[in-house]
């Protein structure tokens, strides 16, 4: 097995991308039908020297910047970027930190008691990382199926960034993106090592997308407000959510979402099996 896994990727990829398929003029007469390195090195913004450097495997420490900008410029997919952010970290290990905090992902017995309660109302526990680590059955219900409880433990960060269904669910992609960055700014300029491996693994796998964002992110996110998604059962539902702080030392939150007008509420009642009118809708929040 090569040692310079990295570069031969690069490398493989780069070569395997036509000038049409990069969006650019086919030109003179190639010895070879992929890129050359100034015209990826181009359409990356990065030196054809360092591009040469990381195919060569002389430079074995590229940004997260630099992969998500070459992810973009060589169209990767999904799948190929997840694969080259593992091969990225099995030559890195000196940004894996042993002793670093993992992200509470336990819940409490009380919090869990609670979003028994709480039944048909969709509810969510979330940590500091956007995972989803516990939910009601009315969650459940509303969030299944749409993806959002794919993944262990389902992480909302990565289901709006590298899942396709995430702009079919929201209308309103761009603000929950931004939503999302924001939510995770703080936690990453506080140095919080768990929150800058995914800053990291997020400008991989979703490119400019996301690190275009986080390069301009410095504001708090919303505690409160009204969200569109579109559900395969229940149509367009407009639902108001609510952000509270469970205790300090669990590092995690409760959303609970409620029917924001009298049509969500009614589809709302009938997606999660519950007696028409239970839940009245709370109404657009004030301006």
């Amino acid at each position: 097995m090569s040692d310079n896994e990295l570069g031969a990727f690069l490398r493989a990829r780069r070569e395997a991308l036509t000038p049409a398929e990069a969006g650019l003029p086919a030109g003179a007469r190639r010895r070879t039908p992929g890129l050359r390195r100034a015209e990826l090195a181009m359409l990356a913004g990065i030196s054809v020297e360092y591009l040469a450097r990381l195919e060569q495997g002389r430079d074995r420490n590229p940004s997260a910047q630099v992969l998500g900008a070459l992810s973009d410029a060589l169209r990767l997919p999904l799948d190929a970027r997840v694969h080259m952010r593992r091969l990225l970290k099995s030559q890195d290990h000196k940004h894996l930190c042993a002793v670093a905090p993992t992200p509470a992902r336990e819940v409490r017995s009380t919090v869990r008691a609670l979003l028994d309660r709480l039944g048909e109302t969709p509810a969510a526990v979330t940590n500091v990382l956007g995972e989803t680590v516990a939910y009601s059955d009315g969650y459940a219900r509303l969030a299944g199926p749409l993806g959002l409880l794919d993944g262990d433990p389902p992480s909302m960060p990565r289901y709006v960034f590298t899942d396709p269904r995430a702009r079919e669910v929201y209308p309103d992609w761009d603000r929950v993106a931004d939503q999302q960055v924001a939510a995770l700014y703080f936690g990453i300029t506080g140095s919080d090592p768990s929150m800058a491996e995914l800053a990291r693994e997020l400008t991989i796998t979703a490119g400019a997308a996301f690190s275009d964002r986080l390069a301009s992110a410095g504001v708090l996110p919303d505690r409160s407000g009204v969200e569109r998604l579109v559900h395969p059962e229940a149509g367009e539902l407009r639902l108001a959510y609510e952000v509270l702080e469970l205790a300090e030392t669990d590092g995690q939150q409760l959303v609970v979402r409620l029917p924001a007008d009298e049509v969500s509420s009614a589809a709302l009642d009938r997606l999660v099996g519950r007696r028409p009118g239970t839940l009245r809708a709370v109404g657009d929040r004030p301006a």
